[in-house]
């Protein structure tokens, strides 16, 4: 439930507190005076999409502050928790600023967060009823979950959810298989061709560098193996004994210069096992045209193997094994197409079992929704008024059930009942969404109904309907309605009476707000009927009062305080 509201700086608000209680809160007023705006207001704290211009002439930010107590909501509390949200004492204090530029920070109790979670919390909260709200009423996807609601079908509702997304997995993976299995016997006789070729091919990983060293030795064995002796004799001549025998003077008058031997030792072992390689290398040269002939051959071949299937011979294997795999497909793909059939088909006995379940349930919801509805019509002003929920089956079924959900209302006698979209008014669809939540009522777990509009196109003893209507969906245990509207019959209902003032301070028009009660909430009431000094719109208003209370009216009385408000800016 929403204990209060405070906004700062939006618009014609400078600084406004609403206190509201359980029950049937109304907010009054003039034209103009900002009533509106603070159900825009509440929009904004839970998460629509601020703009710029929201923001009061002058001011640095607007602010909007609501604290909700939902100590007797435990079902709400946990789904808040699963938000990542603490409501350990069951009380939530959400915060949003916006700045002229049109970025926005919120919190809740103290904590930053997003205005995404904003929107998930606001779900939970407030179900908040305005013009294009009600317009909402049209879409079959609205219709279909209030019937669900209504018929308490909401697990079997899911149950279809779940049972179709299952079924539709396994079609799909049957159609995939299906494909492949086709696409393999259209090019079968090319990937027997690969793994033929490349397991003939034989190819081993670096062979192809191998071949390119080998072929260049053979190219050029005259000129490795002259170059190679030429080398070895070079060595063998490059006068090591005679440095050894120089060293060994040296040291016989200089003791120091001992410490070369090792040098030249290592420089002795170094040459020799050099020589010893070269000879070695010079030994194993020889040309072989032969030789040379094959593995420019290989080297072709292992070049066109790339060339098809590389760029390097490991993915030339790769290509052989991604081949050889796809014709395994065709051994196996019958049997496991014939496995995913009998799993499809079990699955779309699931889903019509499921479906079956959730179309009886909205078949019995269907008649009480029709009869709880048709009932409250004649009160609300549509006395030939007559409401029908359609099951229409389709002819394949999908996520949401064997049959699309129609609304139809009948609003004359003689006329035939028509969809919602075709025949209903704006004030027509605002009475029917009031009957609807009216019926709904004991279904719906949000705490918190706003109606904004819904006094539209009505009056009269009309209006006092709608006002009683109101007054039953409020008086639910927990349950908390808040209306705006400028209709004293729907005022005069309500539990708690609000009223938005606007007048100017400091150059700037500001909107305020009084809770009024006794001879104050009369005088309001007498100004919606016409005159706040007229007797007879006194007279009236009393009479109001008096009707919806069902006591006896007692001009005056005390005035209540004012609600509690800031300063203006």
């Amino acid at each position: 439930m929403l204990t209060e509201l405070r906004v700062r700086d939006l618009a014609v608000i400078a600084d406004v507190t609403l206190p509201l209680q359980p029950g049937f809160n109304v907010l009054t007023g003039e034209t103009g005076a900002g009533k509106s705006m603070l159900v825009d207001a509440l929009a904004l704290l839970l998460g629509e999409r601020a703009s710029s211009d929201v923001v009061r002439p002058g001011a640095e930010k607007t602010v909007v502050e609501g604290a909700f107590d939902l100590s007797d909501r435990p079902t709400v509390r946990q789904s808040v928790v699963t938000l990542g949200l603490d409501s350990a004492d069951g009380i939530l204090v959400v915060k949003r600023e916006v700045y002229p530029e049109g970025r926005s920070r919120a919190w809740v109790n103290g904590s930053p967060t997003t205005v995404g979670v904003l929107a998930q919390l606001g779900a939970l909260l407030v179900d908040l009823h305005g013009q294009h709200e009600t317009q909402s009423l049209l879409r079959a996807d609205a219709q279909r979950d209030i019937l669900d609601a209504y018929a308490d079908a909401t697990v079997e509702a899911v149950a279809v959810r779940d049972a179709g997304e299952r079924l539709r997995a396994l079609e799909r993976r049957e159609t995939d298989l299906h494909d492949r299995q086709e696409e393999v016997r259209r090019k079968a006789d090319y990937l027997r061709h690969v793994v033929e070729e490349i397991t003939r091919a034989a190819p081993k990983p670096g062979e192809d560098a191998a071949l390119d060293i080998e072929a260049k030795r053979l190219t050029h064995a005259d000129e490795l193996g002259r170059l190679s002796k030429e080398l070895e004799q070079t060595l063998e001549a490059a006068g090591l004994a005679r440095a050894g025998k120089l060293l060994g003077s040296l040291e016989r008058l200089d003791g120091s210069v001992a410490k070369w031997r090792e040098l030249l030792d290592a420089i002795f072992a170094n040459v020799g096992e050099l020589t010893t390689a070269v000879r070695d290398y010079a030994a194993e040269i020889e040309a072989d045209p032969g030789r040379l002939a094959a593995v420019e051959q290989r080297r072709d071949l292992l070049y066109r193997l790339q060339q098809k299937y590389g760029p390097s011979l490991p993915d030339v294997l790769a290509s052989r094994d991604a081949s050889a795999k796809e014709l395994e497909l065709l051994d196996t793909a019958d049997l496991d197409l014939r496995s995913l059939a009998e799993e499809r088909a079990t699955a779309a006995r699931d889903f019509e079992r499921a479906c079956a379940a959730l179309t009886a349930k909205r078949q019995t919801g269907a008649g009480r929704l029709e009869q709880a509805v048709g009932e409250l019509l004649p009160a609300l002003g549509m006395t030939q008024g007559r409401f029908a929920v359609h099951l229409v089956p389709r002819t394949a079924h999908h996520a949401q059930g064997a049959e699309d959900i129609v609304f139809e209302i009948q609003l004359n006698v003689g006329l035939d009942p028509r969809p919602l979209a075709r025949v209903a008014s704006g004030g027509e669809l605002s009475r029917l969404m009031l009957a609807l939540k009216v019926v709904l009522a004991s279904h719906d777990a949000v705490p918190t109904l706003v109606f904004d509009e819904v006094d539209q196109g009505i009056g009269g003893e009309v209006g006092a309907r709608v006002g009683e209507a109101l007054a039953v969906v409020a008086s639910r245990p927990g349950r908390q309605v808040l209306v705006i509207t400028h209709l004293p019959q729907i005022a005069a209902s309500a539990d708690h009476q609000l009223v938005v003032a606007k007048g100017a301070k400091g150059g700037v028009a500001t909107s305020d707000v009084q809770v009024v009660s006794g001879e104050p909430r009369t005088r309001e009431l007498a100004r919606m009927l016409g005159d706040p000094d007229m007797a007879t719109a006194v007279r009236h208003a009393e009479e109001l009062l008096k009707r919806a209370s069902g006591t006896p009216a007692s001009p005056g009385g005390t005035p209540s305080p004012p609600a509690r408000r800031s300063p203006a800016r």
